[in-house]
Protein backbone atom coordinates (compact mmCIF):
# COMPACT_ATOMS: atom_id res chain seq x y z
CA UNK A 1 0.00 0.00 0.00
CA UNK A 2 1.08 3.33 -1.11
CA UNK A 3 1.81 6.30 1.41
CA UNK A 4 -1.30 8.40 -0.44
CA UNK A 5 0.42 11.83 0.54
CA UNK A 6 0.70 15.09 -1.13
CA UNK A 7 2.43 18.44 -1.88
CA UNK A 8 0.90 20.07 1.11
CA UNK A 9 1.74 16.55 3.29
CA UNK A 10 5.60 17.17 2.38
CA UNK A 11 5.61 21.19 2.99
CA UNK A 12 4.61 20.19 6.36
CA UNK A 13 7.99 18.27 6.66
CA UNK A 14 10.15 20.58 5.14
CA UNK A 15 9.60 24.36 3.89
CA UNK A 16 10.76 24.49 0.67
CA UNK A 17 8.53 23.76 -2.23
CA UNK A 18 11.00 22.12 -4.37
CA UNK A 19 11.59 19.27 -1.61
CA UNK A 20 7.84 19.20 -1.44
CA UNK A 21 7.15 18.92 -4.78
CA UNK A 22 10.02 16.25 -5.25
CA UNK A 23 8.82 13.89 -2.87
CA UNK A 24 5.16 14.09 -4.33
CA UNK A 25 6.22 13.36 -7.62
CA UNK A 26 8.44 10.32 -5.96
CA UNK A 27 5.24 9.17 -4.20
CA UNK A 28 3.81 6.91 -3.27
CA UNK A 29 6.25 4.87 -0.66
CA UNK A 30 5.55 1.57 0.46
CA UNK A 31 7.24 2.12 3.63
CA UNK A 32 8.61 4.49 6.17
CA UNK A 33 12.15 3.97 5.43
CA UNK A 34 11.58 4.03 1.39
CA UNK A 35 10.29 7.69 1.66
CA UNK A 36 13.17 8.24 4.04
CA UNK A 37 15.52 7.16 1.35
CA UNK A 38 14.36 9.42 -0.93
CA UNK A 39 14.31 12.51 1.44
CA UNK A 40 17.56 12.52 2.25
CA UNK A 41 18.52 11.83 -1.63
CA UNK A 42 15.65 15.04 -2.59
CA UNK A 43 17.12 16.83 0.11
CA UNK A 44 20.79 16.66 -0.49
CA UNK A 45 21.51 16.49 -3.86
CA UNK A 46 18.35 18.08 -5.57
CA UNK A 47 17.87 20.96 -2.84
CA UNK A 48 19.31 23.88 -3.91
CA UNK A 49 20.98 26.63 -1.61
CA UNK A 50 17.96 28.55 -2.39
CA UNK A 51 15.86 26.00 -1.17
CA UNK A 52 17.52 24.88 2.00
CA UNK A 53 17.26 28.75 3.17
CA UNK A 54 13.83 28.42 2.41
CA UNK A 55 13.35 25.67 4.50
CA UNK A 56 15.31 27.40 6.95
CA UNK A 57 12.95 30.39 7.40
CA UNK A 58 10.31 27.90 7.61
CA UNK A 59 11.30 27.80 10.93
CA UNK A 60 10.74 29.84 14.41
CA UNK A 61 13.24 30.35 16.50
CA UNK A 62 13.84 27.67 19.17
CA UNK A 63 11.92 29.32 22.33
CA UNK A 64 9.54 31.30 20.65
CA UNK A 65 7.45 28.31 18.21
CA UNK A 66 4.50 30.62 18.15
CA UNK A 67 6.26 32.86 15.13
CA UNK A 68 3.79 31.96 12.24
CA UNK A 69 6.61 30.65 10.16
CA UNK A 70 5.44 27.28 9.32
CA UNK A 71 3.67 26.87 6.24
CA UNK A 72 0.91 24.40 6.98
CA UNK A 73 -0.69 24.53 10.23
CA UNK A 74 0.42 20.86 10.92
CA UNK A 75 4.04 21.76 10.34
CA UNK A 76 2.93 24.75 13.25
CA UNK A 77 1.33 21.87 15.48
CA UNK A 78 4.37 19.62 14.92
CA UNK A 79 6.78 22.69 16.05
CA UNK A 80 4.53 23.49 19.20
CA UNK A 81 5.54 19.88 19.76
CA UNK A 82 8.70 19.60 19.05
CA UNK A 83 9.99 22.90 21.20
CA UNK A 84 8.06 21.82 24.09
CA UNK A 85 10.95 20.22 26.10
CA UNK A 86 12.64 23.10 25.62
CA UNK A 87 9.80 25.38 26.59
CA UNK A 88 9.45 23.19 29.39
CA UNK A 89 12.37 23.36 30.98
CA UNK A 90 12.80 27.20 30.30
CA UNK A 91 13.24 29.71 33.37
CA UNK A 92 13.17 33.52 32.40
CA UNK A 93 16.50 33.89 32.38
CA UNK A 94 17.51 30.78 29.94
CA UNK A 95 14.74 32.00 28.15
CA UNK A 96 15.91 35.79 28.04
CA UNK A 97 19.54 34.36 27.38
CA UNK A 98 17.99 31.89 24.17
CA UNK A 99 16.67 35.26 22.99
CA UNK A 100 19.79 37.03 22.80
CA UNK A 101 21.94 33.92 21.16
CA UNK A 102 19.14 33.35 18.68
CA UNK A 103 19.60 37.17 17.85
CA UNK A 104 23.38 37.29 17.50
CA UNK A 105 23.39 33.91 15.59
CA UNK A 106 20.89 35.48 12.91
CA UNK A 107 23.20 38.85 12.74
CA UNK A 108 26.41 36.30 11.79
CA UNK A 109 25.13 33.64 9.74
CA UNK A 110 21.71 35.39 8.36
CA UNK A 111 19.49 32.27 8.92
CA UNK A 112 17.62 31.00 11.70
CA UNK A 113 19.76 29.17 14.24
CA UNK A 114 18.39 25.03 13.89
CA UNK A 115 19.06 22.53 15.56
CA UNK A 116 16.28 19.22 16.20
CA UNK A 117 14.75 20.37 18.90
CA UNK A 118 12.80 17.33 19.87
CA UNK A 119 13.23 15.90 23.33
CA UNK A 120 15.79 18.87 24.32
CA UNK A 121 16.16 21.40 27.08
CA UNK A 122 16.48 24.81 26.81
CA UNK A 123 20.23 24.41 28.90
CA UNK A 124 21.32 21.80 26.10
CA UNK A 125 19.89 23.93 23.18
CA UNK A 126 21.64 26.64 24.55
CA UNK A 127 25.29 24.95 25.21
CA UNK A 128 24.52 23.86 20.87
CA UNK A 129 23.83 27.32 20.16
CA UNK A 130 27.77 28.63 21.66
CA UNK A 131 29.64 25.77 20.57
CA UNK A 132 28.02 26.43 16.97
CA UNK A 133 28.49 29.99 16.74
CA UNK A 134 32.18 30.15 16.38
CA UNK A 135 31.90 28.13 13.22
CA UNK A 136 32.81 29.44 10.00
CA UNK A 137 29.48 30.49 8.08
CA UNK A 138 30.00 27.40 5.45
CA UNK A 139 30.73 24.86 8.13
CA UNK A 140 27.91 26.03 9.80
CA UNK A 141 25.18 25.91 6.54
CA UNK A 142 26.41 22.70 6.57
CA UNK A 143 25.21 21.29 9.89
CA UNK A 144 21.71 23.37 9.67
CA UNK A 145 21.37 21.13 6.42
CA UNK A 146 21.69 18.23 8.84
CA UNK A 147 20.14 19.15 11.09
CA UNK A 148 16.63 20.03 8.94
CA UNK A 149 16.75 16.73 7.51
CA UNK A 150 16.74 15.02 11.24
CA UNK A 151 13.70 16.84 11.72
CA UNK A 152 12.19 15.92 8.16
CA UNK A 153 12.84 12.51 9.10
CA UNK A 154 10.85 12.98 12.34
CA UNK A 155 7.90 14.65 10.65
CA UNK A 156 7.81 11.57 7.93
CA UNK A 157 7.26 9.43 10.94
CA UNK A 158 4.61 11.26 12.26
CA UNK A 159 2.96 11.41 8.40
CA UNK A 160 2.96 7.83 8.09
CA UNK A 161 1.89 7.11 11.92
CA UNK A 162 -1.05 9.75 11.43
CA UNK A 163 -1.67 7.35 8.30
CA UNK A 164 -1.72 3.87 10.24
CA UNK A 165 -4.11 6.01 12.12
CA UNK A 166 -6.72 6.87 9.43
CA UNK A 167 -6.35 3.77 7.17
CA UNK A 168 -5.83 0.30 9.82
CA UNK A 169 -8.92 -1.22 9.86
CA UNK A 170 -7.51 -2.63 14.16
CA UNK A 171 -6.70 1.17 14.88
CA UNK A 172 -6.26 1.87 18.57
CA UNK A 173 -4.19 4.47 20.52
CA UNK A 174 -1.78 2.28 21.62
CA UNK A 175 -0.61 1.35 18.26
CA UNK A 176 0.29 5.02 17.01
CA UNK A 177 1.51 6.18 20.00
CA UNK A 178 4.09 2.85 19.57
CA UNK A 179 4.83 3.76 15.84
CA UNK A 180 5.64 6.85 17.14
CA UNK A 181 7.61 6.44 19.61
CA UNK A 182 9.75 3.57 17.69
CA UNK A 183 10.46 6.44 14.73
CA UNK A 184 11.34 9.34 17.05
CA UNK A 185 13.39 6.91 19.08
CA UNK A 186 15.08 5.65 15.22
CA UNK A 187 15.13 9.38 14.39
CA UNK A 188 16.79 10.26 17.65
CA UNK A 189 19.74 7.80 17.57
CA UNK A 190 20.23 8.63 13.52
CA UNK A 191 20.51 12.46 14.84
CA UNK A 192 23.28 11.44 16.71
CA UNK A 193 24.89 10.10 14.07
CA UNK A 194 24.71 13.05 11.83
CA UNK A 195 26.70 15.39 13.39
CA UNK A 196 29.36 15.80 16.12
CA UNK A 197 26.75 17.32 18.41
CA UNK A 198 25.77 14.67 20.89
CA UNK A 199 22.37 14.02 22.35
CA UNK A 200 23.16 12.32 25.48
CA UNK A 201 23.24 14.61 28.85
CA UNK A 202 23.92 13.52 32.34
CA UNK A 203 21.79 12.72 34.86
CA UNK A 204 22.96 14.75 37.64
CA UNK A 205 23.39 18.42 38.30
CA UNK A 206 26.13 20.39 37.82
CA UNK A 207 27.90 21.39 40.29
CA UNK A 208 27.90 25.65 40.93
CA UNK A 209 31.81 25.77 39.97
CA UNK A 210 31.11 23.98 36.39
CA UNK A 211 29.75 25.34 33.31
CA UNK A 212 29.16 21.87 32.22
CA UNK A 213 26.15 20.41 32.16
CA UNK A 214 26.60 16.98 31.64
CA UNK A 215 29.26 14.75 33.00
CA UNK A 216 32.79 14.68 30.92
CA UNK A 217 32.24 10.67 29.85
CA UNK A 218 28.80 9.74 28.64
CA UNK A 219 27.47 6.62 26.66
CA UNK A 220 24.51 5.33 25.23
CA UNK A 221 23.74 1.55 23.67
CA UNK A 222 22.22 0.56 20.46
CA UNK A 223 20.83 -3.02 19.70
CA UNK A 224 21.20 -2.61 16.13
CA UNK A 225 19.77 -5.78 15.31
CA UNK A 226 16.02 -4.18 16.50
CA UNK A 227 16.72 -0.68 15.70
CA UNK A 228 16.05 0.27 18.98
CA UNK A 229 17.53 1.27 22.19
CA UNK A 230 19.22 -1.50 24.60
CA UNK A 231 17.45 -0.67 28.07
CA UNK A 232 18.83 -2.32 31.25
CA UNK A 233 22.26 -2.80 30.52
CA UNK A 234 24.90 -2.54 33.21
CA UNK A 235 27.62 0.15 33.14
CA UNK A 236 30.95 0.58 34.49
CA UNK A 237 33.45 3.56 33.74
CA UNK A 238 36.96 2.77 35.36
CA UNK A 239 40.09 4.64 34.92
CA UNK A 240 43.81 3.23 35.04
CA UNK A 241 45.70 4.14 38.58
CA UNK A 242 48.10 0.73 38.08
CA UNK A 243 51.69 0.83 38.65
CA UNK A 244 52.65 1.28 34.85
CA UNK A 245 51.94 5.19 33.56
CA UNK A 246 49.72 3.13 30.74
CA UNK A 247 47.71 -0.67 30.61
CA UNK A 248 49.80 -3.02 28.12
CA UNK A 249 48.33 -5.07 25.31
CA UNK A 250 48.16 -8.41 25.93
CA UNK A 251 48.62 -7.99 30.06
CA UNK A 252 45.62 -8.29 32.30
CA UNK A 253 45.93 -6.33 35.63
CA UNK A 254 42.43 -5.67 37.21
CA UNK A 255 44.23 -4.35 40.45
CA UNK A 256 45.03 -1.10 38.36
CA UNK A 257 41.72 -0.56 37.05
CA UNK A 258 39.69 1.59 39.55
CA UNK A 259 35.92 1.62 39.27
CA UNK A 260 34.83 6.06 38.46
CA UNK A 261 30.80 4.58 38.82
CA UNK A 262 28.15 2.38 37.28
CA UNK A 263 24.92 2.20 36.36
CA UNK A 264 22.17 0.82 33.97
CA UNK A 265 21.33 2.07 30.49
CA UNK A 266 16.84 3.60 30.64
CA UNK A 267 14.56 3.24 27.87
CA UNK A 268 16.42 5.21 25.29
CA UNK A 269 19.93 3.25 26.03
CA UNK A 270 21.41 6.06 27.62
CA UNK A 271 23.26 5.12 30.66
CA UNK A 272 22.88 7.46 34.04
CA UNK A 273 25.98 9.15 35.40
CA UNK A 274 28.74 7.36 35.38
CA UNK A 275 31.60 10.40 36.53
CA UNK A 276 30.99 13.85 38.68
CA UNK A 277 30.25 16.66 36.52
CA UNK A 278 33.75 17.87 36.78
CA UNK A 279 35.22 21.24 34.40
CA UNK A 280 38.22 20.03 33.61
CA UNK A 281 38.49 15.42 33.75
CA UNK A 282 42.00 14.11 34.58
CA UNK A 283 43.89 12.85 31.85
CA UNK A 284 44.58 8.80 31.24
CA UNK A 285 43.02 5.79 30.35
CA UNK A 286 39.50 4.85 30.61
CA UNK A 287 37.76 1.60 30.26
CA UNK A 288 34.00 1.54 29.95
CA UNK A 289 32.29 -1.80 30.08
CA UNK A 290 29.12 -3.23 29.28
CA UNK A 291 27.36 -6.43 30.35
CA UNK A 292 26.19 -7.58 27.48
CA UNK A 293 26.06 -11.22 28.35
CA UNK A 294 22.98 -10.49 30.72
CA UNK A 295 21.10 -8.81 28.32
CA UNK A 296 22.13 -11.02 25.51
CA UNK A 297 22.09 -14.57 27.00
CA UNK A 298 22.61 -15.85 23.45
CA UNK A 299 24.82 -13.78 21.85
CA UNK A 300 28.74 -13.78 21.48
CA UNK A 301 29.59 -11.59 23.50
CA UNK A 302 29.75 -12.05 27.18
CA UNK A 303 30.38 -8.58 27.91
CA UNK A 304 32.48 -5.41 26.12
CA UNK A 305 35.39 -3.25 27.61
CA UNK A 306 36.45 -0.21 25.10
CA UNK A 307 39.59 1.32 26.42
CA UNK A 308 40.23 5.20 25.37
CA UNK A 309 42.88 7.43 26.43
CA UNK A 310 42.12 11.31 27.18
CA UNK A 311 45.29 13.24 26.53
CA UNK A 312 46.51 16.41 28.87
CA UNK A 313 45.30 18.90 26.13
CA UNK A 314 41.55 17.22 26.08
CA UNK A 315 40.80 17.85 29.65
CA UNK A 316 38.04 20.52 28.69
CA UNK A 317 36.27 18.36 26.07
CA UNK A 318 33.49 16.19 26.58
CA UNK A 319 33.41 12.11 25.19
CA UNK A 320 30.54 10.52 24.13
CA UNK A 321 31.34 6.63 23.70
CA UNK A 322 28.33 4.68 22.24
CA UNK A 323 27.89 1.13 21.74
CA UNK A 324 26.28 -0.45 18.64
CA UNK A 325 25.19 -4.31 19.53
CA UNK A 326 24.29 -7.14 17.50
CA UNK A 327 24.70 -10.77 19.21
CA UNK A 328 27.48 -11.27 16.89
CA UNK A 329 28.72 -8.03 16.17
CA UNK A 330 29.75 -4.35 18.00
CA UNK A 331 31.03 -1.20 17.18
CA UNK A 332 32.14 2.11 18.30
CA UNK A 333 33.16 5.72 17.98
CA UNK A 334 34.40 8.65 19.70
CA UNK A 335 30.90 11.04 19.93
CA UNK A 336 31.52 14.48 21.93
Amino acid sequence: MGSGFDEKNFLACCGSTKFAREMAAASPFPTYERAVEAARDIWFNKVDVNGWLEAFAAHPPVGNPNSRTQKTATGEQWCHGEQSTALATATESSLQELVEWNNRYMQKFGFVFLICASGRSTPEILEELKKRYPNRPIVEFEIAAQEEMKIIELRLAKLFAAKAEVTSTISTQYYISQVTKAEEDRVSIIGAHLTAASEVHGSGKASQNSARTRPPITTHVLDVSRGSPAAGIEVQLEMWKGSRPFPLFGELDSEGWILQGSSFTNSDGRSGQLMGIVESVDPGFYRISFNTGKYSPSGFFPYVSIVFEIKESQRLEHFHVPLLLSPFSFTTYRGS
